[in-house]
């Protein structure tokens, strides 16, 4: 893995996960560029998402969801949250895709959010640790 010039989170909605992963990688690599992107956005963050991450000090309300562009791609390792929409996975339009397969939080409880949460951190971590190295 090449040093990056910037770190791109990928899902489909850009409203959950990959939000969640760019506040993370935010905190915890500022010295990082970070960015997090959809293939088909919603117009805003899922709120509970958005409650669970302000339980661990991280404050994603000014994060909005993005569309997914070939420039962002081109400039960025990529990491791919996990896809339930198959035919819009962000997977299918990036060749070297880091894919973590997290599950998607939209329409769960707040505990299984929760537990999402701290996956995405952990496999967070994990990334800044193997970027560090390089």
């Amino acid at each position: 893995m090449a040093k990056p010039e910037k770190v791109l989170f990928v899902c489909v909605e850009n409203a959950g996960r990959s939000q969640m992963a760019e506040g993370f990688l935010r905190k915890f690599a500022p010295h990082l560029d970070v960015i997090s992107a959809g293939t088909k956005p919603r117009s805003q963050l899922i709120p509970t998402v958005i409650d669970v991450m302000k339980e661990v000090g991280i404050d994603i309300t000014e994060q909005k969801p993005k569309e997914l562009t070939n420039e962002m791609i081109s400039q960025s390792i990529t990491v791919n949250m996990g896809c339930m929409d198959k035919e819009s996975c962000p997977a299918l339009f990036v060749n070297d895709v880091i894919d973590w397969d997290i599950s998607d939080p939209k329409d769960k409880d707040i505990e299984k959010i929760r537990e999402i949460r701290d996956q995405i951190k952990n496999e967070v971590l994990n990334l800044i640790k193997k970027i560090e190295e390089q």
